[in-house]
């Protein structure tokens, strides 16, 4: 059986947020086969709040942690998605 994990990341304030994520992100990189983010942006103001989709790759063990250790910084919601074939 197979099975693909696809995580959603609502960062609420990515000025904050952002860099302890990126490290995270960084280190993990090797879990990562997919990274989509985006956030609103007009001529007048670029928005605080940003989201993340990841396709994740690898051990259903290592993505437990890595979903843990991102649960452990404020400010950032985790979701995810598994489909099992």
């Amino acid at each position: 059986m197979k099975e693909t994990r696809i995580l959603g990341l609502l960062i609420r304030d990515r000025i904050k947020e952002a860099g302890r994520l990126q490290l995270l992100l960084t280190r993990n990189a090797n879990l990562i086969k997919t990274r989509l983010g985006f956030h609103e942006l007009n001529l007048n103001t670029c928005s605080r709040a940003g989201v993340i989709i990841l396709q994740l790759t690898g051990s259903p063990n290592d993505w437990i942690t890595f979903e843990e250790e991102i649960a452990q910084i404020e400010g950032v919601d985790i979701q995810h998605m598994s489909f099992v074939y």
